[in-house]
């Protein structure tokens, strides 16, 4: 273990389109990285905080149409400064793992690959928003788009009735989303490890602990 690992957290994100199983795969993670006694905070994005959490009901509830792609990207710089700055940064400079649902790669696959954005601006908004926070690891939880909105919509729950305004847009607009996320994957592979989402939940599961003793917890 190295003097970085022993004082300051880790920091991994998990992505994915709608119903890849991120939520899920969050929590097993949390478990299996506390059998190894370390100390995880799981969080989300948008949200993780109770201002973000309003921004969050802003942009996933209403009509698809509600708001463009760079009244999103904003709203999300928002939210995403006060995850940061309040939840984020405080738990890896006390040691602790951060394990969070969506982050910085959503909004470059959403807003950018789908939603038209030029990804230097949102990698500008991001800087200018966060600085030089990035995840250690990025797990991307790959699934059909068709499969995943299927998923999505079988859901119980009000709660993700009322969340649905991404999962309302059109299925080409979810391809996309897809094709971003994997592309993003292909260019930094050293932080980014692609998996099946359409395995079991208990293969996916132990994927990404492979990947998480792989590239975080070995010596070498």
């Amino acid at each position: 273990m190295t003097d970085r690992e022993r004082t300051t957290g880790r920091f991994i994100t998990v992505e994915g389109g709608e119903g890849a199983g991120k939520s899920t795969q969050i929590r097993r993670l949390a478990a299996w990285l506390g059998g190894q006694g370390i100390e995880t905070v799981t969080t989300r994005e948008p949200g993780g905080t109770p201002g973000a959490e309003a921004i969050r009901a802003l942009l996933v509830t209403g009509e698809p149409d509600r708001w463009d792609s760079t009244t999103e990207a904003l709203l999300i710089a928002a939210a995403r400064r006060d995850h940061a700055v309040k939840v984020i940064r405080p738990a890896l400079a006390r040691g602790v793992w951060v394990l969070c649902d969506r982050f910085a790669d959503s909004t470059l696959a959403y807003q950018g690959y789908a939603g038209g954005l030029p990804a230097d601006g949102l990698i500008a908004l991001y800087r200018f928003a966060v600085g030089d926070l990035t995840p250690d690891l990025t797990v991307v939880l790959d699934l059909p788009a068709a499969e995943g909105l299927r998923r999505a919509g079988a859901r119980a729950g009000a709660q993700s009735a009322a969340e649905s305004r991404f999962e309302e847009r059109t299925l080409r607009f979810h391809e996309t989303v897809r094709e971003g996320f994997l592309d993003i994957a292909r260019r930094e592979p050293a932080r980014c490890d692609i998996v099946d989402g359409a395995a079991p939940v208990d293969t996916v599961a132990r994927q990404i602990a492979a990947a998480v003793g792989k590239k975080l917890l070995s010596d070498g």
